[in-house]
């Protein structure tokens, strides 16, 4: 009978003893689940800078993406950028992107007039010297009775080859590479010179000029070239 009671008792000890146990790692595993719960993900709580290098370097082979000046760079020649980056400081709605963009349509346009005679555009898109030597060449065209019918086909490569910045005159030179089919008949209608079926390639080089200081953002051609 003694034995049987020691058993009931130490019975009871074990259960006192464990729900003891439970009441004090049970409530603390509760809150660290809690704390845990708190805690933002690894990936938003750790700080790049903070990382080891070895974390932080990119795996092997990555490239990284180009900035925003390589990009607007593309298309200039390494001799010319330190005079670009110079004129773009000065005036800070220059872009190389933009200004090639620009001259493109310039030499279109301004071939375009050539071939058709039209002095008021060219007056607009030139300085006053390349004006005169233009619109001379158009009156000695008319009086010999020649008529031009040039088509520009296309501009395979427009660069930006050469930079000056003086300030306030910033000039810009770029080389064209183009396709133009062209045909010449005199008064009477006859072919002298090209063809409309077979394109001739044109290397020209253009030179821009501009006062960054001036209000109208126009880029005028100040002399013309032929690589």
């Amino acid at each position: 009978m003694d034995f049987v009671v020691q058993i009931i008792i130490l019975a009871l000890i074990a259960a006192f003893l464990g729900y003891k146990l439970y009441s004090v790692l049970g409530r603390r595993a509760e809150h660290e689940e809690e704390t845990l719960g708190r805690l933002p993900p690894p990936s938003q709580s750790r700080d790049a800078s903070a990382l080891p290098a070895r974390d932080r370097a990119q795996p092997t082979g990555e490239q990284t993406a180009p900035s925003a000046m390589e990009r607007a760079m593309s298309a200039v020649a390494p001799g010319a950028r330190r005079a670009v980056q110079e004129i773009a400081a000065a005036d800070r709605t220059f872009e190389p992107a933009r200004f090639i963009e620009g001259a493109r349509s310039a030499y279109g346009m301004i071939l375009e007039a050539f071939w058709q005679g039209d002095k008021e555009t060219l007056q607009e898109l030139c300085d006053d010297g390349v004006y005169e030597s233009f619109a001379a060449a158009i009156d000695a065209r008319v009086e010999a009775g020649e008529v031009v019918s040039n088509r520009l086909i296309r501009i395979e490569q427009a660069e930006i080859t050469a930079a000056d910045f003086s300030a306030p005159m910033a000039h810009l030179t770029v080389r064209f590479l183009a396709d133009i089919a062209a045909m010449t008949h005199d008064r009477d209608g006859a072919m002298i010179a090209g063809s409309l079926d077979d394109a001739v390639e044109s290397d020209d080089v253009w030179t821009f000029s501009r006062r960054v200081d001036a209000a109208a953002p126009n880029w005028l051609l100040e002399s013309t070239d032929a690589a």
